[in-house]
């Protein structure tokens, strides 16, 4: 006896939703990516003759804000006092020993405060510090 096939399989892959499943991914990305918006205090950095990038990640640079009013920010706090400074880069040099802070100090900013700030640094132990500047001549 012989049997024959009654039906053929079917072998593709439906792709009638597919653009309705990668457009709802498109909204769900757009709608959790946090953009970051704040980019510190209004600095008016100092001019140099010679700059030089810092190499490797920014992943391992913590920002340091000082302005003409001697306000503080460290990335994203504002800081009240300047004893409070070091606890927070310690705890950030915890995190990550690599850490680089980069001093962003406005050129007309009160180099006794900024003298303070490079005493909460070192007890932070954090000696590792570069200083941002704009090209340009004196």
């Amino acid at each position: 006896m012989k049997f024959s096939k009654k039906s053929s399989v079917n072998a593709s892959i439906p792709t009638t939703s597919m653009p309705d499943i990668i457009f709802m991914l498109l909204i769900f990305f757009m709608v959790a990516t946090v953009i970051k918006q704040f980019s510190g205090l209004k600095v008016k950095l100092p001019d140099a003759e010679k700059i030089r990038k810092i190499e490797g990640s920014k992943l391992h640079v913590v920002t340091i804000w000082v302005d003409e009013s001697n306000q503080v920010a460290c990335d994203d706090l504002n800081v009240k006092k300047v004893t409070e400074l070091r606890n927070i880069v310690y705890q950030k040099l915890v995190k990550d020993p690599q850490i680089i802070v980069a001093l962003k100090i406005d050129r007309t900013a009160d180099m006794g405060f900024v003298s303070k700030v490079h005493e909460e640094l070192r007890k932070a132990n954090s000696l590792k510090v570069n200083y941002s500047a704009v090209p340009g001549g004196y």
